[in-house]
């Protein structure tokens, strides 16, 4: 294994960042812009690690900027508006959604360069490069490229498996394949990535067996609905990966929850798997290597100290306050409620002095009569605040907090689902490791989905992660699944505090309410209109893929 490489992850993505920015055009008109093909790159370990770390960053941006909370929170009920996007929250998304569109293309352009690493690295690595480092990235490839295909299935159904970018210059009838061979393609993937890639980082925030391993258990316990009723042994195997995560890959809880979402806690000891960004790097040459959500989730300028924060016009659904009990820690670091005090963020408007964060309490209508309260609760997650927050390490639309894509909380609830039939006991152990956590007394009854269902709502809002629990139990249980959605209160409300500067309770009151009657057509997106304006075949029924051709 390589010690002390000349490039850290984050140098790399400086180095590439100039070849792989601009791609605007959908993957279905040529393979993407985003990947290096000359032949005498590869040619040592330092190299090899540059060629994979674009998989890291700039290819998920489109789908980090905007998407990820568009599609899993805001469809998923965590997040209502009145404005932005509103599309998704009502369920009316379009082929021509924003984040419909920037979410389709950003998985295929993180599979095309993830076919460009497998190509190029068969093809032209060096006698100088590892053995190790070698298989490390072909490993991460196949890791990124079985992640995407995951969220590309769970949203669009059957679509396009391309494991080769020629074949897309040379075949002009592209066609969809079924959800069974692209869940196939998934486990395929992350099972070659358990094997390649090593047991610890060779970079700090590099993937390893584990991330592999963890992600792997997501997908059997996913993929274990997708006939109806849940395959035995896709949960016996979701179970069994978790288990191993757990005993064996030296993850642990960070002890503190809100803990979590600061910058200086990166890859932290729970981190499985989290795209890296950096922070200083917007201009346009070089854009897209940035966390940019503080922009659009912020309620303002005065805690981003920059033109940004744009994010006044949401919060947390009516639905998903209910879903916090007393005293869970999880909602202040969430979610921001009037009165709320943030010691570590800096708030400073026009020529006042610099001040530590208290929420601001607006006045509000409540019944005709004016009252001291706020009209939403508005985002905190990956909310960092001002450079001065965090050691100058923040810019316009910019910021360098890691995007949790799988922690060890999520593997703990992983594998208490997996097991909740058939090992109770167990189940409430992990449930509980998780509960506890956010400050939450340990449950003593037995554990039912629901509760664990709602756990990971509490756990992962704003994560972009709740659509796609609700698929998962789409697909054997469905009418539950429309059930829950459609009882889910979208609607407009008013919290009050109950002490202006340092609140102890708040009362919150739906002043306006909004359902929507959700069903099976809710949970395949539209393919995006000028993908189908291309390529007319996708309109076609799905065909099998033949692995013969996997690469």
């Amino acid at each position: 294994m390589m010690k002390n490489p000349k490039y850290t992850l984050y140098a790399a993505c400086l180095l590439l960042s100039g070849l792989l920015a601009g791609c605007k055009e959908e993957f279905l008109e040529r393979p993407p812009l985003d990947q290096i093909v000359d032949a005498n790159f590869y040619k040592t370990d330092q190299q090899v690690l540059a060629g994979t770390a674009p998989l890291y960053n700039i290819v998920w941006f489109a789908y980090n900027d905007k998407a990820s909370h568009g599609l899993g929170d805001a469809r998923g009920g965590v997040l209502t508006s009145g404005s932005y996007q509103l599309e998704n929250v009502q369920f009316n998304t379009t082929g021509l959604t924003g984040e419909n569109v920037n979410a389709w293309r950003s998985f295929y352009n993180i599979i095309g360069q993830a076919n460009t690493v497998i190509t190029n690295i068969n093809q032209f690595a060096g006698p100088q490069v590892s053995p190790d480092i070698k298989q490390h990235a072909l490993g991460e490839a196949r890791f990124m490229r079985g992640v995407a295909y995951s969220y590309l299935v769970q949203n669009w159904g059957p679509v396009p498996i391309i494991t080769d970018n020629s074949t897309l210059l040379q075949d002009t009838s592209i066609s969809r394949n079924t959800v069974e061979s692209v869940w196939e393609l998934v486990i395929r993937d992350l099972r070659f990535a358990t094997e390649a890639l090593p047991p610890s980082p060779v970079q700090p925030g590099r993937v390893t067996q584990w991330s592999a391993e963890g992600m792997l258990a997501k997908m059997y316990l996913t993929r274990a609905g997708i006939s109806g009723g849940r395959n035995q042994s896709d949960l016996d195997s979701a179970a069994y990966f978790a288990k191993r995560v757990i005993d064996n890959s030296g993850a642990s809880l960070l002890p503190n929850y809100e803990d979590l979402f600061l910058t200086r806690n990166n890859n932290n000891p729970e981190t499985l798997f989290a795209l890296q960004w950096t922070y200083n790097h917007f201009n346009y040459t070089q854009y897209g290597v940035q966390n940019s959500v503080q922009a659009y989730l912020a309620y303002g300028s005065e805690i981003t100290g920059f033109g940004d924060g744009w994010g006044g016009d949401i919060g947390a659904s009516y639905d998903m306050i209910q879903k916090y009990g007393e005293g869970d820690k999880r909602r202040k670091a969430t979610f921001m409620y009037p009165g709320d005090h943030y010691p570590y963020i800096t708030q400073k408007s026009g020529n006042n002095p610099p001040q530590q964060l208290r929420v601001p309490v607006n006045t509000a209508t409540v019944n005709g009569e004016s009252v001291r309260g706020n009209t939403r609760a508005w985002v905190k997650k990956y909310v960092v605040g001002r450079p001065e927050d965090n050691n100058d390490q923040v810019v316009q639309q910019g910021t360098g907090i890691q995007t949790y894509m799988l922690r060890l909380a999520d593997v703990y609830l992983i594998y208490a689902e997996a097991v909740l039939d058939k090992n109770p006991g167990e189940a409430l152990k992990y449930y509980n490791a998780v509960h506890q956590r956010a400050g939450m007394p340990a449950r003593t009854e037995a554990l039912t989905f629901d509760e664990l269902f709602a756990e990971r709502q509490r756990e992962f809002a704003m994560e972009g992660q709740l659509w796609y629990d609700f698929v998962r139990l789409h697909y054997y249980n469905p009418q539950k699944a429309y059930s829950m959605l459609s009882n889910q209160e979208r609607g407009f409300y008013v919290i009050e505090p109950n002490l202006l500067r340092d609140p102890t309770d708040w009362k919150v009151t739906l002043t306006e309410s909004r359902k929507y009657n959700v069903n099976s057509g809710n949970f395949i997106l539209p393919i995006p209109s000028a993908e189908l304006s291309r390529a007319p075949n996708l309109r076609k029924p799905p065909v099998p893929f033949d692995f013969t051709k996997l690469k």
